[in-house]
C-alpha cells in the first residue's frame, strides 16, 4: 500500500452501494488488487475476498454487514465501505452514509434491479451525497448503451451522464472511449487498459456521445452553452471542472463502465474519484461539521469482536485525535479512546493517532453506539445526523434452548441490537418470550446464526404468539363465594357480580354498587383483583375485554373475611360466569400500507386477498415516479409471512408497515381451528 500521504483533501471515505449481487464486492477486491492493497484480488465464490468475511456472509454468500478496507491511490488515501446490497440489511448503509465524501453505485443493465436501485439513489439524493454509477458486468452487456442509459434513467432525479462509451467488437465490448479525456482503451484482463487509436466509427460516436455529455452539463454552465451554440470546442479542463463541480453539487450522476471481476475498468474509476470526488473539508461542510476545532467524528457501525471487545468504526470530521483521548458524545454518554486502528477489512492495524478523513475503529468506547457524534471537547457535540432504523416487517419469538443460558441470551441480543439497531426485541408479557424483530427472513436467520456462533447461544425458536382475545354477548348476574375451614381462621368471600357486555375497544370498567356495607369497602379494591383474575384467560383460552363487571352484594364474616378470600370469590365467580356469556373469539385487525413497483400491484392485490386483506385502495406513492402505495385492513395471523412472498414479488424492493386496528370476532370453522390449535400448544 506505501505511505499514507495526505493529499490536500486528505484521506476520502467512499461508499460502494448497490442492488444485491450487482458485484460489490468484486469490485472492492478488483480496487483493492489493482491498487496494491492486496497481491491478487479473492472471489466472493471461493470465499477469499476481503469483504464479505464475516461466517454469515460466506455461508449465505452474500453482504450481511458492511466491510472497510484503506488503500492508496496515486499518493491519496481512500477507504471503501462495501455495503450490503439486499433491502434487509440496508441499515448498516443508512448508518455509513453519512460519513462518505461519495458513493460509486454498482448496478446492471437488469429492469428487475430497477426498484432496488432507485431506493439506493434516493438515500444519496436526499443526503446530498455525490455518486458515481458504475455499470458493471459490461462484458456481458446485450444492449446498447443508450437503452441501457433510457432503462436506469427512471430510477435517478437527476441526469445520468455517460463519460464513457463501449468500443464493440461484432457482440462483445473489447473497450471504453472516455468522452471527457477523449482516448479510446482497450480491455485486458487483470490488467491496466491501453490505449488505442480514436478512429472511423468509434471517432464518430464518440464527438455525438461527447456533445451529448456536454449539452448536460451546459444545463448548469451558461458559458459552456454559449461554446456549443457557437460550435466552438470547450477546454479540456474546463470539462473536467464543470464534472466535478456538478457532481459536488448533485446536479449529475455520471455513468461509468466496467466488468470488475475481470477488474476492467478500475483505474479509471479510481482516476474519477481521485480528481472529482469532494474531501473531507466539503463533507464536513454539508452536515454543518466545518467550523469545529476540537477533534470531531461520527460512528458509523459498531462491532463486538468475539475475543476483541467492542470497536466503534468512525470518520474523523474533524481536529487531531491521540489514542487515550476523552471523547464526548451526542448521546451524553463518554468514553476514553483505548487503542485506534487502521480499517483494512479483517485485517486492522495500530496507529497512535488519527487525523480529518481518516477512517479508523475506536477501542473500548463501551457506552458509544452507532449514529453518535464524538467530541474531544469539554461538552457534549450536536448529533450530525439521525439514523431511524425501517420499520421491522417479521419476527419470531426466541427462548434460551438451555434455561440456565437466558442471561446471558439477553446480554447476546443487547450487543445483536448494538451492532445492528435495525433489530428489535420486544418481551411478550403473556409468554415471556422474547420477540425478535427484523427487516426480513434472512435478517432474522443470520441474528440466529450470531447468536449460535458469536455469542455460544443456542435458541428455539417459533413464530410469536397471536395476540387474540375474547368478549361476552350476553350479560348475566353470578355468584362467587369462596369459604374454606381448616382449623383457627378460615377462609370466607362472598361476592354478587353483573357482568355486561361493552362496546368493542372499551377495554374493562369495574364498578361497585353494594348498600348496606354488604361488602366492606376495605375489600373492595380485593374483589377488583379477582375479577381482573378471571378475565385473564377466559373459557376459549384467552383474554378477556370489553366487559363491565359490577359488585352489587355479597357478604363477609368479621373474623374469617380477608382480601385474598375475597380476591378468590371473586375469580370464582367471573370462571363460572364466562361461559355462561356467550364468550367469542377476537383476532387482531392491522391497517397495512406497501409500497411497492408499480408492475407489482397486481401481484399485490392477489396477495392480501388470499390472505383475508380487505383492500381500501391504492395510489401513486408520492414524489416516487412508478412506484404505488397499497392500503389494506389484514388479521395479524395472516401478516406474519406477508414480507416472504412481498420480497419475492417485488424483486426484494417492497415492503410495508402496519398499525393496530381494532380487534374483530371470528365465528365458526376458523374459531374452532384457533382454538384448538390453542389448546393443544398449552
Amino acid at each position: 500500500m506505501g505511505q499514507d500521504v495526505r493529499s490536500p483533501r486528505g484521506p476520502r471515505c467512499i461508499a460502494l452501494v448497490g442492488p444485491f449481487q450487482s458485484g460489490k464486492t468484486t469490485l472492492l477486491e478488483a480496487i483493492l488488487a489493482r491498487t496494491g492493497a492486496i497481491k491478487n484480488a479473492g472471489s466472493v465464490d471461493a470465499g477469499t475476498s476481503v469483504g464479505d468475511a464475516s461466517p454469515e456472509a460466506r455461508h449465505h454468500k452474500m453482504g450481511v454487514g458492511l466491510t472497510a478496507a484503506t488503500t492508496t491511490f496515486m499518493g491519496d488515501s481512500y477507504t471503501f465501505i462495501d455495503c450490503p446490497g439486499s433491502i434487509e440489511f440496508a441499515h448498516d448503509m443508512r448508518a455509513a452514509l453519512p460519513a462518505v465524501d461519495a458513493a460509486v453505485v454498482v448496478c446492471e443493465a437488469d429492469e428487475k434491479k430497477l426498484p432496488q436501485l432507485q431506493i439506493i439513489l434516493r438515500e444519496l439524493e436526499d443526503l446530498g451525497i455525490p455518486r458515481f454509477l458504475f455499470l458493471n458486468k459490461i462484458d456481458r452487456a446485450n444492449k446498447r448503451i443508450r437503452e441501457t442509459l433510457s432503462t436506469l434513467q427512471p430510477a435517478s432525479r437527476v441526469p445520468l451522464v455517460l463519460r464513457q462509451i463501449p468500443i464493440w467488437n461484432g457482440e462483445l465490448i473489447e473497450g471504453f472511449v472516455d468522452l471527457a479525456l477523449e482516448r479510446a482503451f482497450v480491455y485486458r484482463e487483470h490488467k491496466p487498459s491501453e490505449v488505442m487509436a480514436l478512429e472511423g466509427g468509434n471517432l464518430d460516436r464518440e464527438k455525438e456521445a461527447r456533445f451529448s455529455m456536454l449539452e448536460k452539463l451546459a444545463d448548469h454552465d451558461d458559458a459552456l452553452m454559449e461554446q456549443l451554440l457557437e460550435d466552438i470546442q470547450p477546454p479540456r479542463d474546463a470539462v473536467f471542472d464543470d464534472l466535478a463541480r456538478e457532481l459536488r453539487e448533485g446536479l449529475i450522476c455520471p455513468v461509468l463502465l466496467g466488468a470488475a471481476a475481470r477488474e476492467n475498468g478500475v483505474l479509471r474509476l479510481m482516476k474519477a474519484l481521485r480528481h472529482e470526488a469532494p474531501g473531507i473539508t466539503e463533507t464536513a461542510k454539508r452536515l454543518g461539521a466545518s467550523s469545529q476545532k476540537d477533534a470531531l467524528a461520527y460512528v458509523f457501525k459498531t462491532l463486538h469482536l468475539q475475543h476483541g471487545g467492542k470497536l466503534s468504526l468512525v470518520r474523523l470530521l474533524a481536529g487531531h485525535l491521540d489514542d487515550g483521548a476523552t471523547l464526548q458524545s451526542s448521546s451524553g454518554e463518554a468514553g476514553r479512546v483505548s487503542g485506534i486502528l487502521a480499517v483494512n477489512g479483517a485485517h486492522d492495524t495500530k496507529r497512535a493517532a488519527a487525523e480529518p478523513g481518516d477512517t479508523v475503529a475506536l477501542g473500548k468506547l463501551d457506552a458509544i453506539k452507532t449514529g453518535d457524534t464524538l467530541s474531544s471537547g469539554k461538552t457534549a457535540p450536536q448529533a450530525l445526523a439521525a439514523i431511524t432504523p425501517a420499520p421491522p416487517v417479521l419476527a419470531m419469538s426466541l427462548a434460551a434452548t438451555d434455561r440456565k443460558d437466558d442471561v446471558k441470551l439477553g446480554q447476546a441480543l443487547l450487543r445483536l441490537n448494538e451492532e445492528d439497531p435495525s433489530l428489535t426485541m420486544i418481551q411478550n408479557q403473556r409468554t415471556h418470550d422474547i420477540v425478535l424483530w427484523g427487516q426480513g427472513e434472512m435478517h432474522l436467520r443470520v441474528a440466529l446464526e450470531r447468536l449460535r456462533d458469536r455469542f455460544g447461544v443456542n435458541v428455539k425458536s417459533q413464530p410469536p404468539a397471536i395476540g387474540y382475545q375474547e368478549t361476552i354477548r350476553k350479560p348475566i348476574t353470578q355468584r362467587g363465594r369462596h369459604k374454606k375451614q381448616s382449623g383457627g381462621h378460615g377462609q370466607f368471600g362472598d361476592v354478587v357480580l353483573e357482568i355486561k357486555p361493552m362496546p368493542r375497544g372499551s377495554g374493562f370498567e369495574f364498578h361497585e354498587k353494594v348498600v348496606g356495607g354488604a361488602v366492606p369497602k376495605n375489600y373492595i379494591g380485593a374483589v377488583e383483583e379477582g375479577v381482573v383474575d378471571g378475565l385473564a384467560k377466559g373459557p376459549l383460552g384467552f383474554p378477556v375485554i370489553d366487559v363491565e363487571v359490577t359488585l352489587i352484594d355479597g357478604s363477609y364474616h368479621s373474623v374469617d373475611s380477608s382480601d385474598l378470600a375475597f380476591r378468590t370469590a371473586a375469580r370464582i365467580g367471573m370462571t363460572e360466569a364466562l361461559p355462561q356469556c356467550q364468550p367469542v373469539l377476537l383476532e387482531p385487525i392491522h391497517m397495512v400500507e406497501i409500497v411497492c413497483p408499480t408492475e407489482a400491484t397486481a401481484k399485490i392485490n392477489a396477495i392480501l386477498s388470499a390472505r383475508r386483506g380487505q383492500i381500501l385502495g391504492f395510489d401513486t406513492r408520492e414524489n416516487w415516479p412508478g412506484w404505488d402505495c397499497v392500503r389494506a385492513t389484514m388479521p395479524e395471523a395472516e401478516i406474519g409471512d406477508l414480507i416472504v412472498e412481498l420480497r419475492s414479488a417485488t424483486a426484494g424492493a417492497g415492503s410495508f408497515t402496519r398499525t393496530f386496528d381494532r380487534m374483530a370476532e371470528v365465528t365458526g370453522r376458523a374459531a374452532d381451528q384457533i382454538i384448538a390449535a390453542h389448546r393443544v400448544a398449552a
